[in-house]
């Protein structure tokens, strides 16, 4: 397997989808056109390929001068485990630069994951819901 990284490459809707479920990371694929403006209004995308099949994605919102919300970290299920998320992490931190921070709300599944990245947990974040 010679896995290939891209930054700045947005895949097609469909191919997101597909790892999204694949992955197991809960969000609405039920409605494509929800994804489409998620990746529409991202600024920074890193992506990890097999060949020409989508195997991971790492989609963030940032400034690259302060802060770097990393808000999905989707690898497809049979290429779990085998350093992807670690490198699209590391790809992602690299691409924001040395000033700026990066955070993330993990999934309830992913909570053990993080820490053995080299991220640390905190206990000072708030949230208002979404409605929908």
């Amino acid at each position: 397997m010679n896995i290939q990284y891209k930054t700045g490459l947005v895949p097609t809707t469909a191919e997101i989808i597909e790892v999204y479920n694949s992955s197991g990371l809960n969000r609405p694929t039920a409605d494509a056109g929800r994804i489409a403006g998620m990746y529409a209004n991202s600024n920074l995308v890193v992506t990890a390929w097999d060949g020409d099949l989508l195997v991971g994605v790492s989609r963030a919102l940032t400034d690259f001068h302060y802060c770097c919300y990393l808000s999905d970290l989707a690898i497809r299920k049979e290429y779990q485990k085998q350093g992807i998320g670690k490198e699209l992490v590391r790809l992602t931190k690299e691409a924001i630069g040395p000033l700026s921070m990066l955070l993330l709300l993990a999934a309830p599944s992913a909570m053990e994951y993080y820490p053995n990245i080299g991220m640390d947990k905190l206990d000072n974040a708030f949230m208002i819901k979404r409605e929908q």
